[in-house]
């Protein structure tokens, strides 16, 4: 069962949080693994969107935000995009599109950023929206300040947190066709909470870097072992690290996949294509075929329906479908 786990260490600036999606991961897979016309995830992306998936998890558990958070990395590699979204009850989706082939060497440069291109954002799409109001998106490059690529995923995150939150943030990321997890140290904001759309203080962005227990942490975190990560029981994992610290444990969350496509949102992106499209859809085949990207569900149209979703807004002499 997939568990994330929420802690502090007692009287120390730090908190931390170990995420071990094992059922929803293979989920995720499996739902691709079903798709005839994709079939499986190359193994490195398997890798890549397993450790994107963890980390959108441990961010989300992170901030106090009403709505979702989507995690997604665009280049100019074989993995043109992946994208992960995790609403505030830890429910999941995962999807990435590969165009050529994907070598069993390739890394994060290889996949997404070959020509220093490659982009991550992370999105906070409020369930609610008040009139007017944006989601809120930050943009990371996947290289570092000098321009180098950046060759893991918990890199480019590491880098983001630290220019968004001013917060000194520490990242294990683990992933493989059985099992997505991560560890997420953190050192704790000055004043408040930190999230990732609140502008840091002064006193925070002096700590970058400074506070010795948080260095000390850090350091035995970054210990952990890929193989650790994803073979050891979350309570063997934090005693073998931190077993000279008193850490206080809060009860274990739940994750579980969830996909929030439905009939109604492929109908207003059908309607988007407009009714000359669509119509010459309708005139090649027997119907519209909309395959949802996250959970493979298939939604299909025939020109009755099509014909229906644009009655409403079908003007007199307007074309109408046939």
């Amino acid at each position: 069962m997939s568990q994330l786990h929420k802690f502090l260490f007692e009287g120390l600036p730090v908190r931390g949080m170990l995420v071990q999606l094992t059922d929803v991961w293979q989920e995720v897979l499996a739902r691709r693994a079903s798709n005839v016309e994709t079939g499986a995830y190359p193994e490195p992306v398997q890798h890549l969107l397993g450790e994107m998936t963890a980390a959108a998890v441990l961010m989300q558990s992170n901030i106090k935000f009403n709505g979702a958070l989507v995690v997604q990395i665009m280049g100019d590699g074989p993995v043109k995009l992946a994208v992960v979204e995790v609403l505030p009850d830890l429910s999941v989706r995962a999807t990435a599109k590969v165009v050529g082939v994907v070598e069993p060497h390739f890394g994060l440069a290889d996949m997404v950023n070959q020509n220093n291109q490659g982009r991550c954002a992370i999105t906070l799409d409020p369930q609610t929206k008040l009139p007017g109001q944006q989601a809120y998106q930050g943009v990371v490059p996947l290289f570092d300040d000098q321009g180098q690529k950046l060759q893991r995923f918990s890199e480019v995150l590491q880098h983001y947190m630290l220019q968004s939150e001013q917060l000194d943030t520490t990242l294990v990321l683990a992933a493989d066709a059985k099992q997505a997890a991560g560890l997420l140290i953190q050192r704790l904001p000055v004043a408040g909470e930190g999230n990732l759309s609140a502008k840091a203080s002064a006193a925070d962005e002096d700590q970058i870097g400074r506070n010795e227990d948080y260095n000390r942490i850090a350091i035995l975190a970054a210990s952990l072992q890929r193989d650790e990560l994803l073979h050891l029981d979350a309570d063997t994992v934090l005693h073998r690290l931190f077993w000279e610290e008193k850490l206080v444990r809060f009860e274990a969350l739940t994750p579980s996949f969830a996909c929030s496509c439905n009939r109604e949102r492929v109908s207003q992106m059908i309607r988007s294509l407009g009714i000359d499209e669509v119509q010459s859809i309708l005139s090649e085949r027997a119907d519209v075929e909309v395959g949802c990207e996250f959970c493979g569900k298939q939604y299909r149209f025939d020109a009755v329906d099509a014909a229906q979703l644009f009655a409403l807004s079908q003007a007199p002499g307007s074309a109408s479908l046939q």
